[in-house]
């Protein structure tokens, strides 16, 4: 497969991150899911308005890390599998819903190759969260994973940020992006990656790092996100952008209740994050 070696250095990065997003009070506070059995991820609680009732249904969600979301899916009431390459996101996974008592299934698999990891399976409800495209290399094969994941008459949930957020320039300063949004990286997929080498990631780990620094990105317009679903055989049946992000990706954004806002007078200029759902003709 091409993008081999990015797509593993990008794995041993998750690996190390899923150690530290794990650990005690820090990173994505796992206490809170073992304290609170009705919690859910503030992913999921905002994506129920779009899920509707899932109780009952069969569901796989792809690039899952350390199984919050999953949980969380679970909580409100799916059968519930999940997929991802790195062993330690699942390991972390799988101690999490062992010590909640909930049943679930992890499966260890590079995106493109769910299809034969799953055995085949097809599935009511195939999720993706936030933070996932970025690391796939091409979006119309993915698109077509996740066709082939949907069972007819099955739906496709996506939330994910903004490609336009994401070319945004972050290396300005607070007073420089107060004054005026810029665009750097490229709106557009691209056959080479954006690589990056970063110690640090993106939540709280009380000063520990990565080891494996270095990673490796991808945009994906939505066009291109819209037409890898659709060239696949799924019908869109939802499109909305959102101007709220889950993590801090510029200085000058405002947190409230955990999320990220730009200021009162750039809110309306960009859009920060996008809901995409679709179903399989029966």
């Amino acid at each position: 497969m091409a993008n081999e070696g990015y797509i593993e250095a990008n794995r041993l990065n998750w690996d190390d991150r899923a150690r530290l997003h794990a650990r005690g009070s820090t990173g994505y506070r796992l206490d809170r899911f073992r304290d609170d059995r009705a919690l859910l991820s503030d992913v999921v609680d905002f994506d129920r308005q779009y899920l509707g009732d899932i109780a009952g249904l069969r569901a796989v969600h792809l690039q899952c890390h350390i199984g919050t979301d999953t949980l969380s899916l679970a909580r409100l009431g799916a059968d519930v599998v999940g997929l991802d390459q790195s062993e330690a996101s699942l390991d972390a996974a799988r101690e999490l819903f062992a010590s909640v008592d909930t049943p679930g299934t992890f499966v260890e698999s590079n995106v493109y190759d769910a299809v034969d990891a799953l055995g085949g399976e097809q599935f009511d409800l195939v999720y993706t969260g936030v933070g996932a495209l970025n690391w796939l290399p091409d979006i119309a094969r993915w698109g077509e994973v996740c066709a082939a994941l949907v069972k007819p008459g099955g739906r496709f949930h996506l939330r994910e940020c903004h490609p336009i957020a994401y070319a945004l320039d972050d290396t300005m300063s607070a007073d420089e992006t107060d004054a005026g949004l810029r665009l750097k990286y490229p709106y557009f997929e691209t056959v080479e990656p954006l690589t990056f080498d970063e110690a640090d990631t993106y939540v709280d780990t009380a000063g520990e790092q990565l080891t494996n620094t270095r990673s490796h990105e991808w945009n994906h317009g939505i066009g291109e996100v819209f037409t890898a679903l659709t060239s696949a055989g799924l019908t869109v049946t939802t499109l909305e952008e959102h101007r709220r992000l889950d993590w801090r990706m510029l200085p000058n954004q405002i947190e409230r209740d955990e999320l990220f806002f730009l200021p009162d007078h750039q809110i309306d200029r960009c859009p920060m994050m996008y809901t995409m759902a679709a179903t399989k003709p029966s």
